[in-house]
């Protein structure tokens, strides 16, 4: 009963989170921050807030940077990056909570010891990988908080930068003027720099690997 029961909470929960994401999309959020743009002290305490509830509603970290950018510019970088580091502690517990012990989770943790946190979630957060699948990899796998606090203020620092960017130069906050607003070539960049962060210690793992195959010396 107690398993029927966990699975109807988890059930009425992601039908809610779905309503919410439907009813309040991103669309009507980025409408919501150019209306109060004009006043920055309460656009920063709601943007705090949003960040927050943003994984419950799955939408994607640009619109907060998107929405910083419209209402401070460049200047807005250091609340456009700490609301990135804030939204991702909700799914970074959520995973801790639920860690499992499977071969996933071992892979990961070996990985993490050869890296370490910040090195490996800064090389995470550069590729354009979803933010809270990463958010909460990191918790199952126990990257411990500072230095996951510190590898995702590194690698979210250039898609904050470009959220702001691309939130500075619209007149309007609307999706359809925000499609395809991300370069190809930064994510291109991005992604070349979090391969060779983890070049290095994926061919030592690959190589202690290798060796533990190959047959004794006689």
């Amino acid at each position: 009963m107690q398993r029927r029961t966990r699975l109807a909470v988890g059930g009425v929960t992601l039908l809610g989170v779905g309503l919410a994401a439907w009813v309040v999309s991103p669309a009507v959020a980025l409408a919501r921050f150019e209306a109060l743009a004009s006043n920055p002290l309460l656009f920063a305490a709601v943007i705090l807030v949003v960040a927050l509830v943003r994984p419950a509603c799955a939408w994607p970290t640009l619109v907060l940077s998107t929405g910083i950018g419209f209402a401070y510019g460049l200047s807005g970088l250091p609340l456009a990056l700490g609301a990135l580091v804030l939204t991702s502690l909700p799914p970074y517990w959520f995973g801790a909570s639920t860690a499992g012990s499977g071969r996933l989770t071992t892979a990961g943790q070996t990985l993490l010891a050869e890296t370490g946190g910040v090195r490996g979630v800064t090389a995470a957060r550069l590729l354009p990988l979803p933010s809270d699948v990463i958010s909460a990899g990191a918790g199952a796998i126990h990257v411990r908080l500072p230095p996951y606090l510190v590898g995702t203020a590194l690698g979210e620092l250039p898609w904050a930068v470009l959220g702001l960017t691309v939130g500075r130069s619209v007149d309007h906050l609307t999706t359809g003027e925000l499609s395809g607003a991300v370069d190809p070539w930064l994510v291109a960049g991005m992604t070349a720099t979090a391969v060779l962060l983890l070049a290095g210690p994926c061919y030592r793992l690959a190589s202690a690997r290798w060796s533990l195959k190959l047959p004794a010396a006689e």
